[in-house]
């Protein structure tokens, strides 16, 4: 069984912020398997289980806000009985230019305090993730770059839309891959065009 959380913050006034990039890509996956009228709440995140060829699949998004996001994410693994290779997270990255992915089979938290959550509460940095850049922004006031948190809970300006929208649909297209051949195939495929930009330091 596999266990695929998208990060984010719970509520309307969140919707389609940076940081809510984890969410979307969720809502687009249930949306394909047509289970997304079936959300059940348990362990502070919303979740939906089904079948995605022969392997049963947790979905979910935690309610904790991003965070407490490894309280909701360890509540449910251990629940099911899922061990931390087989939880996929899929998170916003500043460190990543606008609409760019990248998935590993583990890391550090590279500054982001959901992954830094998720490390802390199961115990291991051994866990897979997609991240999906939504870049630093170059909104300058009075001199100075719009402050980090401003811009992770902004909302994507008009000219970013679209490629936001794209890069949800291939991290969706992306998750499908790593549910079907293992995250060294999602990575082959999905990093391939993206290795100019090195890495966020971990």
């Amino acid at each position: 069984m596999k266990l695929v959380v998208g990060l984010g913050n719970p509520g309307p006034g969140y919707r389609e912020t940076r940081h809510n990039v984890g969410f979307l890509v969720i809502d687009e996956l249930t949306k394909r398997w047509r289970v997304s009228d079936e959300w059940r709440e348990k362990f502070d995140a919303l979740h939906i289980k089904t079948t995605i060829g022969d392997e049963p699949v947790i979905v979910a998004k935690p309610l904790t806000f991003m965070n407490l996001s490894g309280q909701a994410i360890a509540g449910l693994a251990g629940f099911y009985k899922i061990d931390p290779p087989d939880v996929f997270v899929v998170t916003d990255d500043v460190a990543l230019s606008l609409g760019r992915l990248r998935a590993r089979r583990e890391g550090g938290a590279g500054g982001h305090n959901g992954l830094k959550s998720v490390i802390q509460h199961l115990g291991t940095q051994a866990f897979p993730r997609m991240r999906v850049g939504v870049g630093r922004g170059d909104d300058v006031i009075k001199g100075q770059r719009r402050d980090l948190a401003d811009h992770v809970l902004g909302r994507f300006e008009a000219g970013e839309r679209d490629i936001v929208s794209a890069a949800v649909l291939r991290a969706a297209d992306a998750t499908e891959t790593y549910l079907r051949d293992g995250i060294e195939r999602a990575m082959s495929v999905f990093n391939a065009a993206e290795q100019q930009d090195p890495d966020p330091v971990e």
